[in-house]
């Protein structure tokens, strides 16, 4: 069924928790509040072009039918089709994908790709399917968002509790569907069935380009004497630490969800990577002190890089922060208020649009390879996505330096300049 929201309700958060809309919305209006942007443009760009809602039912192994909720969320058709990952978790709120669908328009734009921002969730703990009801699940939730989505549409990708196996099933369901073997419709699949060299290690290897950048801005070159803590050790935080390890930086703490890690002379990445190959989690590893997540953050480093969840990052803890730069790898993780502190305080901040964009450009590289059944070794990929990198970051350090604002007020007023005058061309229809 089709969600029909009004104002009033999406203002109030009727039915939904609304600090991640709230918060993605606040940091629009501190962007546009700077800008002279036209204000039927403004308002236009702060609501979800659409949203949908889906019910629809999984037989378990036990034979037991269950009805379970998904989203999917279109921000914005305005720069072309609509980009945006899929998530499972029991987190999952139709507010946290409009405020991620936002921030896909706005990193899109920013890294200069011709989508648009959607996003898509299931309310569900992964981990409690077996496969085959993992598989259930995904080809049901993909077979009513049918829609929605197509390679010149929407374009869905994964996220947190999804793969490249979840991928698979999306694009065989609507390859069934069509008739012939779409294989555009998704990223982030398996490299067999049309996925491009790089995708996995891209957001996180991208991280790291853009923590170069930065380090290099401020003076700091010498890799070996540059400490960096990773806050979550999923696809994303892992390939950073990895990535960061061969560039010979000194990964001092890294942490998942049942805690973290701790060695203030380097931590070896290889030795954790096979640790969590073998035992899916960081517990009992023993190269380093136990920490908690929330001792993880306020570690002394030169680089703290936060890859788990939004929100992480508050005025509870942004004043306690030891750290000269951080990197956003996760999408959301800090708040409005820990902003605020960590620019008084003179800390760098480079945002989440900016900081974790590599996933979604090489999604794009993936789609184009699609599209044209031509594909590229990894090293092409490489080089292209550190190009649009080092472009994207030296474009927002440009409006940081001409309006005198912070890194995220920055990029996101570079992103939404350039949607907003494809908007003026475009025209309002009617």
């Amino acid at each position: 069924m089709v969600v029909s929201l009004n104002h009033s309700q999406m203002q109030h958060g009727l039915e939904m928790a609304p600090s991640a809309y709230e918060n993605a919305l606040t940091q629009y209006d501190r962007a546009v509040n700077k800008m002279n942007l036209d204000e039927n443009v403004v308002e236009f760009m702060r609501w979800p072009q659409r949203e949908f809602t889906v019910n629809f039912p999984v037989r378990r192994e036990n034979g037991k039918i269950e009805m379970f909720t998904g989203y999917r969320v279109h921000h914005s058709t305005v720069m072309g089709p609509c980009k945006g990952g899929i998530r499972y978790s029991t987190n999952v709120t139709l507010d946290e994908v409009r405020a991620l669908a936002m921030l896909m328009t706005w990193k899109c734009s920013l890294v200069g790709l011709p989508y648009g921002g959607a996003k898509g969730g299931v309310l569900v703990d992964p981990k409690a399917l077996t496969l085959r009801e993992r598989e259930s699940l995904t080809r049901r939730y993909a077979s009513e968002l049918l829609p929605l989505i197509s390679p010149h549409s929407d374009i869905p990708a994964p996220d947190m509790g999804t793969g490249p196996q979840e991928m698979a099933w999306i694009m065989d369901t609507y390859s069934m569907t069509v008739g012939y073997a779409a294989r555009a419709v998704v990223t982030g699949k398996p490299i067999n069935i049309g996925g491009s060299q790089g995708r996995n290690e891209a957001t996180g290897r991208g991280v790291i380009i853009t923590m170069g950048e930065a380090l290099n801005r401020i003076g700091m070159t010498n890799n070996s004497n540059i400490s960096v803590v990773i806050q979550g050790f999923g696809n994303v935080g892992s390939h950073a630490a990895s990535h960061a390890h061969e560039l010979g930086f000194k990964v001092v703490g890294v942490s998942d969800i049942d805690g973290g890690l701790h060695n203030e002379n380097g931590l070896d990445i290889p030795a954790i990577r096979q640790w969590m190959d073998e035992h899916n989690t960081l517990a009992g590893f023993k190269g380093g002190d136990t920490v908690t997540n929330s001792e993880l953050l306020t570690l002394p480093c030169d680089v703290l890089i936060p890859a788990a969840m939004e929100g992480q990052i508050t005025e509870h803890n942004a004043s306690h922060l030891r750290t000269k730069l951080i990197i956003e790898a996760a999408n959301g993780p800090t708040t409005i208020e820990a902003d605020d502190i960590i620019n008084d305080r003179g800390i760098t901040l480079v945002p989440d649009i900016l900081a974790n964009a590599g996933g979604v450009i090489v999604s794009y590289f993936e789609w184009v390879q699609g599209l044209q059944e031509f594909f590229w070794d990894k090293e092409e990929v490489f080089r292209q996505l550190e190009r649009i990198l080092v472009r994207s970051y030296d474009a927002t350090v440009a409006t940081a330096e001409k309006h005198n604002v912070d890194l995220r007020t920055a990029a996101q007023m570079t992103a939404i300049q350039r949607v907003g005058d494809a908007l003026l061309t475009r025209g309002f229809y009617p």
